[in-house]
């Protein structure tokens, strides 16, 4: 049975903690950002965990993690 590949993409964008969630960057601030409040800007500051139903994908793409 040959190994299985992990796609480099989520490799770079995605890392699980130690119970198995998937952490990943918020969305939505790289630019553009004078057009949203300070709220915004400040509740999607650092990582956040992905919903279920989203880390079950994941998980598929990084199948050694």
């Amino acid at each position: 049975m040959p190994k299985l590949k992990t796609k480099s993409g989520a490799k770079k964008r995605f890392k699980l903690t130690a119970t198995g969630k998937v952490k990943a960057g918020v969305a939505g601030k790289r630019h553009r950002l004078i057009s949203h409040n300070s709220k915004y800007i400040r509740q999607n500051r650092g990582t956040k965990v992905m919903a279920a139903a989203d880390a079950k994908k994941i998980k598929s793409y990084m199948p050694y993690a």
